[in-house]
């Protein structure tokens, strides 16, 4: 099938999948989702393909939800419903990068925030420009985490790191996601590339049916906490949207000023 939001490109045993909306920093939509999923699916049922690698064209790896479609439903009766119906795509492509029992590597090469960070922490493996940079993003507008965020995150960094990343929301340098274990190597920004085929070819190269059992073995130990947590999260952010300090986040980003929460 052709793609649109995304281009996807097979190699020497390696699915490229590349978020291709650089205009608007490869945020997530419908038909991105749909395209993303689609193409997790050939790579799982296409014995050829041993390894995937996740990217974004660009500036951006991803940032997240597109805010523009929630924008345009902020006044409408049930602003809430556009919030309901993207969180179920996203959750399809969570899902689908834990399904598919082949290395998934992120090449996080610019940078990542709100969604784009669940999409980074559901990766096998994750290399960082050094010029990335992460933020959860989700509460400085009045949502909370999905994607399975509040499963993976915790699990990578621990506890209290993660509800320091919700509550305060700081931005994180490639080094300092590192540091806190987020991502496995950062390389230079011009290495980006040579680094990611690097680690993808040796992958493919290896023992693959004992990494399928290897990640099917890990999966079992998440999965059923995965569905639980993917429904919760969708619930909250449906929660969330139905807020005054959500409209008022979401205003405040678009009017570029810093939001006046009022706990409503």
């Amino acid at each position: 099938m052709g793609y649109e939001n995304i281009v996807f490109e097979v190699s020497g045993g390696v699915a490229v999948i590349t978020l291709n909306r650089p205009r608007y920093f490869n945020a997530l939509d419908f038909k991105l989702g749909d395209e993303m999923v689609k193409a997790l699916e050939i790579c799982q049922d296409d014995d050829a393909i041993r390894a995937v690698v996740i990217t974004g064209a660009g500036r951006a790896f991803c940032s997240g939800g597109d805010l523009r479609l929630f924008r345009e439903q902020l006044d409408s009766s049930n602003p809430s419903e556009v919030v309901r119906q993207l969180v179920r795509s996203f959750n399809a492509i969570i899902h689908g990068i834990r399904s598919v029992l082949k290395p998934v590597i992120a090449s996080v090469n610019g940078p990542v925030g709100g969604g784009g960070f669940s999409l980074v922490a559901a990766c096998d493996l994750r290399i960082a420009a050094a010029s990335a940079i992460f933020r959860q993003a989700y509460t400085a507008v009045g949502l909370v985490p999905d994607g399975a965020w509040t499963l993976l995150v915790p699990m990578l960094l621990g506890l209290g790191k993660a509800t320091e990343l919700v509550l305060l929301d700081p931005i994180l340098s490639a080094e300092e996601a590192l540091k806190i274990g987020l991502v496995n190597r950062v390389v230079k920004d011009e290495d980006l590339k040579a680094e990611t085929e690097k680690v993808a070819a040796k992958l493919a190269a290896g023992p693959t049916r004992s990494f399928a059992v290897a990640k099917e073995n890990l999966n079992n130990a998440i999965l059923g906490l995965l569905e639980r947590q993917l429904e919760l999260e969708r619930s909250g952010m449906v929660k969330s949207a139905k807020t005054a300090d959500y409209q008022e986040g979401l205003r405040a980003f678009f009017e570029k000023r810093e939001p006046r929460f009022q706990g409503r």
